[in-house]
């Protein structure tokens, strides 16, 4: 994969894992779906790496090893100290519903949600190698869907500590309606405004971290979540309230057979963080 890993530097998203009720489920349908073979985290059966090609991509771990988390994909940020980050979200009005505790890969996380309700992770510890997202090369892409993103950054800045000219801090630019976080100069993820309703029965009309994943072949891709007990969500990223600023042929947001929503693009589709 080109470009920065993602994980070395403050602030920026290092990490993507799931919570699934059958983690041997999870491991057959985001193989079949995604390409991923799988690797145990270390000595726990209960954490698994999925791999692309060799390359860390994501972690599955069994609900249990969770408490009180839904079946969902976190994207997880790094920290320099998880009980320090952790009092910075309860000072400014975010709500820390798990952690910090040890977590497989040998680090320290919490599981927050943002003012808005929107559910993140911080962590601490050394990041997993050769991990990278971003709006071009690499396997997957992450973007906060939420009311208003000027008022997420700064939460969120003061959290991660975005831009406060520390040593391996992240970039933040403000463009439009939208707020880009870099790396080294390459977008890692983006915030962006739009029609949300916490309250919405609809988990994809919430605010959110999205997560996309690319794959080679998207009408296969989608084949196999509908083959492998998963299903299409109709109404694309913004549950059809906001129209789309992406081909919608190139995307599709889709659940897995226990619920977790999550987007696949295709690798040529590339511009996710394009602004």
């Amino acid at each position: 994969m080109s470009g920065p890993t993602t994980g070395d530097g403050t602030g920026a998203p290092c990490w993507l894992s799931l919570s699934a009720r059958d983690p041997e489920e999870a491991r057959r349908f985001y193989g079949a779906v995604l390409g991923w073979t799988f690797r145990r985290a270390g000595h726990d059966d209960a954490y698994v790496v999925g791999e692309r090609d060799g390359v860390p991509v994501a972690g599955i771990a069994a609900l249990a090893a969770e408490p009180a988390v839904p079946v969902a994909w976190t994207v997880f940020f790094s920290v320099d100290d998880a009980d320090a980050a952790v009092a910075r979200i309860r000072e400014r009005g975010g709500t820390v519903g798990v952690g910090p505790m040890a977590y497989p890969l040998s680090g320290r996380a919490a599981i927050a949600t943002d003012l808005d309700g929107a559910v993140f992770g911080v962590w601490e510890g050394r990041p997993v190698s050769r991990w990278h997202v971003g709006e071009r090369q690499a396997p997957a892409w992450v973007e906060l869907h939420t009311r208003d993103a000027f008022d997420a950054a700064v939460f969120y800045g003061g959290v991660l500590r975005w831009a406060d000219g520390s040593p391996g801090a992240s970039e933040v630019s403000y463009e439009h309606d939208r707020v880009v976080l870099r790396r080294d100069g390459e977008a890692v993820a983006r915030l962006d405004s739009g029609p949300v309703e916490s309250a919405s029965p609809r988990p994809q009309s919430r605010p959110r971290w999205l997560v996309r994943f690319r794959v080679r072949d998207l009408a296969a891709a989608q084949e196999a979540v509908v083959a492998h007990g998963g299903t299409v969500v109709p109404g694309g990223e913004w549950a059809g309230v906001r129209p789309s600023d992406a081909d919608d042929t190139r995307r599709v947001v889709v659940r897995d057979p226990d619920g977790a929503l999550f987007t696949l693009e295709t690798e040529d589709g590339g511009g996710s963080g394009a602004v």
